[in-house]
């Protein structure tokens, strides 16, 4: 145990702190940030600042590369040099002083024979589920992290990578969004979104702002409860990767659920080697450099690789400059053939990154993205047989059963199309323009739903007859449920009649 006297001798605030180690816990993190363990809320105390840590017996401090620096005593610390501490040994960190009280020792025998005590704590289901907010941690002037439990308490069991439907009213309106889990399941107590707040494009003012992110960054405050629906969805994920090198490459946000893989890579002390490529526009716009920083600092196997686009006049920066490049990838990771791929970021991002990559000669069974919230993709229209891949042309596109081919001309069904929801005993005729999943929720038919963009696959549903065309690309389902006859019925429209189980 050690016992830290904390204050601040400008404004003569004390406070006292036990630090005591057990099993699980042997480190506690200094700084600003919130999520710190011992919070010093100045300026000049960085996001992640020190670290003071337990081993063998002994407790000892280092400073993590902060912007100010720290002083053990009367000595200027090393970033990242362990200090070994002793009683009445004194921190300066900022305008705090840290000084040490006390200290017990020797408390091995009481670590290695600590049992964590069990809990009935309930898991995550994939039902309706309340959470409170109890932290909101801002990143960047436009990013902002929200820090989630429920009571009472649970475990959110998930995938490093997934993420969570949000079920919220705006304005008076059921809205549900999808954002991608920051957080990681080794911590399964908290669950966090980080999110971005999206303005109007600059070109188009008259655009209206993005209505979920700007409501989570305006209304959403500590204490409050939403909603999540559904349970953690995706496929996106390294947990089931077996190849032991790894290259996460994002942009922006896109940063999200690659963080929660990190975490979650970090916290089970795997042996997997792990380049990380992050590409920004300013150094203040990358999200969790310091965590990022602190990752790679301590754990060799993982290697951080940071490019800014648009550095700020005057800033000292000696990372990677400008887009991803040939000769850029080759030198932040040379042997990324031989690594399973992860990629996530916006749209444009990710086409360019498959490009190079393909050109580059990466395995097509190396690549991995995550397509979710990117814009609408090709339609398609689907047989109960096979499935028809439609031509950009629109003169081209095929209306019918699939069965022909491609440029064969066929006349729109004269009737309107009509849905058997065979399990609700429910025949309904409907418009070609409301997809299935609109037409089961206006007649009470149950579907459970999740992104509404044919990512998650949440909404699957059995099809048995009929034709459906899609608008967008059904990467919540895989090769072998299109072959048994399953769709999305969130991005899937009749074109004759079709037959459901639901």
């Amino acid at each position: 145990m050690l016992s830290l006297k904390v204050f601040n001798y400008t404004i003569g605030e004390f406070q006292d702190k036990t630090l005591t180690p057990d099993q699980v816990k042997r480190e506690w993190i200094i700084g600003r940030a919130t999520t710190c363990d011992l919070v010093l809320a100045t300026p000049e105390v960085s996001r992640v600042h020190g670290r003071i840590g337990y081993d063998d017996g002994q407790y000892y401090f280092s400073d993590l590369g902060s912007t100010d620096g720290s002083r053990v005593n009367h000595e200027t610390a090393m970033v990242n040099q362990r200090y070994a501490l002793k009683p009445d040994d004194i921190i300066r960190i900022g305008d705090f002083v840290l000084a040490v009280q006390g200290m017990e020792k020797n408390l091995e025998p009481t670590i290695s024979n600590h049992k964590i005590p069990e809990t009935n704590v309930a898991s995550w289901t994939q039902e309706e589920l309340t959470v409170k907010c109890i932290r909101i941690i801002e990143e960047t002037e436009d990013v902002k992290t929200f820090s989630f439990v429920a009571e009472p308490a649970i475990s959110f069991a998930y995938q490093p990578g997934q993420f969570v439907t949000l079920n919220l009213n705006v304005e008076g309106k059921t809205v549900r969004r999808a954002y991608s889990i920051s957080s990681t399941p080794t911590r399964p107590h908290l669950l966090e979104i980080t999110v971005k707040r999206v303005p109007s494009p600059p070109n188009a003012p008259n655009v209206p702002p993005g209505l979920v992110s700007n409501w989570l960054h305006n209304r959403l405050k500590v204490g409050d409860q939403i909603q999540l629906s559904g349970g953690p969805m995706g496929k996106f994920t390294c947990a089931k990767d077996s190849n032991v090198k790894l290259l996460l490459i994002s942009a922006g946000s896109g940063v999200t659920p690659m963080i929660s893989m990190a975490r979650w890579i970090y916290d089970n002390a795997g042996q997997q080697d792990v380049v990380f490529v992050y590409c920004g526009r300013r150094r203040k716009d990358i999200i969790m450099e310091q965590e990022l920083q602190l990752m790679a600092a301590r754990n060799p196997n993982f290697h951080l690789a940071i490019s800014l686009t648009q550095p700020e006049p005057g800033e000292t920066w000696l990372g990677y400059r400008g887009r991803l490049s040939e000769q850029m990838l080759s030198t932040m990771v040379s042997d990324f053939k031989e690594r399973s791929v992860y990629v996530c970021g916006p749209d444009g991002f990710m086409k360019g990154v498959k490009t190079l990559l393909g050109k580059m000669g990466l395995p097509p069974e190396n690549y991995h993205e995550e397509s979710f919230g990117v814009g609408k993709k090709q339609a398609k229209v689907t047989s109960p047989s096979k499935t028809t891949q439609l031509s950009s042309n629109p003169a081209l596109r095929l209306q019918g059963s699939g069965e022909q081919g491609a440029g064969e001309k066929t006349e729109k069904p004269s009737s309107k199309p009509a849905i058997a929801f065979i399990d609700s005993g429910k025949t309904v005729t409907c418009d070609d323009q409301e997809s299935i999943l609109e037409v089961a929720q206006q007649e009470g038919v149950n579907i459970r739903s999740g992104c509404m963009q044919g990512v998650c696959g949440a909404c699957k549903k059995r099809k048995r007859k009929g034709n459906i065309r899609y608008e967008g690309q059904p990467d919540g389902l895989d090769q072998q449920e299109q072959e048994e006859g399953f769709i999305l019925p969130c991005i899937a429209y009749a074109v004759d009649e079709v037959e459901l189980e639901a």
